[in-house]
C-alpha cells in the first residue's frame, strides 16, 4: 500500500502542498480553520506525521537524493556527495543522504526523509526520471539538481561545463594525430552523457569531419547498468568514453582483444576519479570540478531556502583536461599527475 503523501492532502482540499505542509508543522500562512481541516484530512486519509526534529543549532537539514545505480564506494558520485558534506559542515548545515531505488523511482515513492519531516530542502544528484521529480516538485520543498538538468524546466541546477569537457577531449585526440575517434556512451541515459557527445560532434565538425554512426557505441542498458562495449568492425584510432569507469573497462576489453593502448587505440575518459589513475596505462581525462560544483549547489539550496534565490538557472562549472598516458600524453610536461594540466578555454560559471 503508497504512503499518503502531503499533494494527495492538497489533491482532496483543493490546496497547494505548501498549505498542506504549513498546516501540518504549525507555520503561519494558512487560517486556524484551514489548519483543522488539513490536520482532519491527513488523520482520515491515515498520513504518517511524526514529531518534528529535535532542534539543532540554527543549520538546516539538506537531504541528498541519488538512485542506486549512481551511486556506490567506487564512483563518481560518492565523491561529489562527500564534497556536499563538508560544504554543509562548514556552514553549520546537516546532510542527509537517501538511497533511491529502482522501484522507489518508478512508483514515484516519497522519500522518507521527506515523509518524515526531516529535511528543509534537496539536493538531487544525477538523472532521476521525470515522473520522480514531478513527485518531487509536489513535495512543496526546495530542490536543486546536481549534475543534470531538464530541457525547458525552469529550475535550479548545477552541472559540469559537459559540452567543452567533450570537445576538448576530442580535439586533444586530434592534435594526437587521430582522426577517426569513436564516441563511448549511452546519449539518451543522461544530460551528462548527451552533452559530451555533443562536444565531441562540436571538435569533430571544426576539424571538417563527419561523425560516423557506427561509432557511436552504447556502454550501457536500460536500466543503466554498464554492458561490454561492442567493438566496431572497423576499428576507429580512438576512443572518447562518457566517464573514467567506462573507459577503464574498455582499456581491458581491448587489451584482452590483443590491441595495445595508445600505440594501436588511444582512449580517454570523463572525470578524473578514481579509475583515471588506477588504469594501466592511466587515463587522460576531464577533471570535473567537484568541490565548486558542491559549494555552488550548497549556496543555492541555502538561497532557495531563505527565499532569496533571484531566478532558476543552470550554473554550468568549468573542469579541467588532464593528458595522460592512455593518448600517448605522458612524456609531456610536468602537471599534478607528471603531465600537463590543459585549462578549460572559453568557458565561465554563469
Amino acid at each position: 500500500m503508497k504512503s499518503v503523501r502531503m499533494a494527495d492532502i492538497a489533491e482532496r482540499l483543493g490546496i497547494s502542498v505548501v498549505s498542506v505542509s504549513k498546516g501540518l508543522s504549525g507555520k503561519d500562512g494558512v487560517s486556524e480553520e484551514m489548519r483543522a481541516r488539513i490536520q482532519a484530512t491527513a488523520r482520515e486519509m491515515g498520513y504518517k506525521t511524526p514529531a518534528a526534529p529535535a532542534e539543532t543549532t540554527g543549520g538546516k537539514t539538506i537531504g541528498v537524493l541519488v538512485q542506486e545505480r549512481f551511486f556506490s564506494e567506487s564512483t563518481f558520485y560518492s565523491n561529489l556527495y562527500r564534497e556536499l558534506v563538508k560544504q554543509c559542515s562548514a556552514g553549520k548545515d546537516f546532510a542527509m543522504m537517501e538511497i533511491v531505488t529502482h522501484q522507489a523511482e518508478a512508483e514515484a515513492q516519497t522519500p522518507v526523509f521527506i515523509s518524515q519531516r526531516k529535511v528543509d530542502g534537496l539536493i538531487l544528484m544525477g538523472q532521476l526520471t521525470t515522473g520522480y521529480l514531478a513527485m518531487i516538485a509536489q513535495c512543496g520543498l526546495p530542490y536543486l539538481l546536481l549534475d543534470s538538468y531538464r530541457e525547458g524546466v525552469q529550475e535550479s541546477c548545477v552541472v559540469s561545463d559537459n559540452v567543452t569537457g567533450g570537445c576538448l577531449l576530442t580535439r586533444h585526440l586530434l592534435e594526437q594525430g587521430c582522426r577517426d575517434i569513436a564516441f563511448v556512451g549511452s546519449i539518451w541515459a543522461t544530460t551528462s552523457i548527451m552533452d559530451r557527445y555533443l562536444g565531441y560532434v562540436k571538435a569533430l565538425r571544426q576539424a571538417g569531419l563527419t561523425p560516423q554512426e557506427d561509432w557511436l557505441l552504447e556502454d550501457r542498458n536500460q536500466r543503466g547498468d554498464f554492458v561490454t562495449v561492442p567493438l566496431p568492425e572497423q576499428m576507429p584510432q580512438a576512443f572518447v568514453c562518457s566517464c573514467d569507469e567506462v573507459a577503464y573497462r574498455l582499456v581491458r576489453q581491448l587489451i584482452v582483444a590483443g590491441y595495445r593502448v595508445p600505440e594501436d587505440v588511444a582512449v580517454t575518459g570523463y572525470d578524473d576519479y578514481g579509475f583515471s589513475t588506477i588504469s594501466t596505462p592511466p587515463l587522460t581525462s576531464y577533471r570535473v570540478d567537484t568541490e565548486s560544483m558542491a559549494r555552488l549547489a550548497v549556496e543555492r539550496i541555502r538561497s532557495q531556502m531563505a527565499g532569496t534565490l533571484v531566478s532558476n538557472s543552470i550554473v554550468t562549472v568549468p573542469g579541467r583536461l588532464v593528458p595522460r598516458a592512455s593518448t600517448g600524453a605522458a612524456e609531456q610536461g610536468a602537471g599534478r599527475y607528471g603531465v600537463p594540466e590543459v585549462p578549460l578555454e572559453g568557458s565561465a560559471v554563469q
